[in-house]
């Protein structure tokens, strides 16, 4: 495994981290504690050292089985959760940003974490509007003197570039970025990177395999008909149009011998702005095949500044 500082935080993070919104029973699978043990045990042993996960992953159901299973090395992880929403049902949230309603989220993920810290604590994809009330940012940075938050970040929106959220974060206390960044969406290496760069923002790489069509095990003309699966959400012309993108790249970019899913965490890794890709995963061979990418030498020909 490799490290990486995540930007002003000074913390020394794997490359390669554990997404876990799949713990919230979201992706088509329901987790025993067991299996979440054994997830996490692996990773550990490979390296990684980097959670990702929130609050309303499942009502704190991700962060309470990810809780039992780290309670006894917890100073060996680092713990990403986020604020901002009330899960209700599957693919039902609502938005909750009034100071008040964030203290009560921060003790609930506390508690669930069987913890007493949080090492980052991001803004959940919120609207400009939820982003600029000053008093939640003082109320937060309350919470990093009294020692429950280590550091603060913010976890943009898929929609749109969050240009205004990036531009700011320095302002508000923030030390990070979570950003959806992959192969099929490049958008974030227009603006949202360079700031980063700019203002030495930490970058956590958010959907770094496009919930699962880059880790070449879909094939044009698969429906996802499971609905307790996201995807099976998703437009369904799109889905066609990146299952036959991703088999295009496949035979046109990724080298032979290598895996698609390494490949395609390798490439993120490569941009100068990434600390941290974090993909999800439902298998201790899953966790194994994103452990590897931190391995893996590519040269991406489209990014001349790209490092590895």
């Amino acid at each position: 495994m490799k490290y990486r500082r995540l930007g002003k935080t000074g913390l020394s993070v794997s490359v390669v981290g554990f997404g876990a919104w799949q713990f919230g029973g979201e992706w088509g699978k329901r987790f025993t504690q067991q299996e979440v043990d054994r997830l996490l045990g692996r990773a550990s042993e490979l390296g990684i050292n980097l959670i990702d996960t929130a609050e309303c992953y499942g009502d704190h159901l991700s962060e309470s089985l990810i809780g039992r299973a780290v309670e006894k090395e917890r100073e060996s992880w680092i713990i990403a959760t986020k604020f901002g929403h009330k899960f209700h049902s599957n693919f039902e949230r609502t938005d909750h940003w009034s100071p008040q309603e964030v203290a009560q989220q921060l003790e609930a993920s506390l508690k669930a974490l069987r913890t007493d810290y949080i090492d980052l604590y991001q803004f959940h994809s919120g609207s400009d509007a939820a982003f600029d009330r000053s008093e939640l940012w003082e109320m937060l940075n309350q919470q990093v003197e009294a020692g429950k938050i280590r550091y603060l970040g913010i976890s943009v929106s898929s929609k749109g570039e969050n240009l205004h959220q990036t531009r700011q974060a320095t302002q508000v206390g923030a030390s990070s970025i979570q950003v959806v960044y992959n192969r099929l969406d490049r958008i974030p290496e227009q603006n949202v990177l360079p700031m980063c760069r700019k203002q030495d923002l930490g970058v956590l790489a958010r959907v770094p395999l496009a919930s699962g069509f880059l880790s070449g095990k879909y094939k044009p003309g698969l429906e996802f008909t499971n609905r307790d699966d996201i995807r099976s959400l998703h437009d369904k012309v799109e889905v066609q149009r990146r299952l036959e993108l991703v088999q295009e790249i496949r035979q046109t970019e990724v080298p032979e011998g290598v895996a698609m899913a390494a490949w395609a965490l390798a490439w993120c890794l490569q941009h100068p702005a990434v600390t941290c890709v974090i993909p999800g995963c439902k298998t201790v061979e899953q966790v194994e095949s994103n452990a590897s990418a931190a391995d893996l030498d590519l040269v991406r020909d489209d990014h001349p500044q790209a490092v590895i």
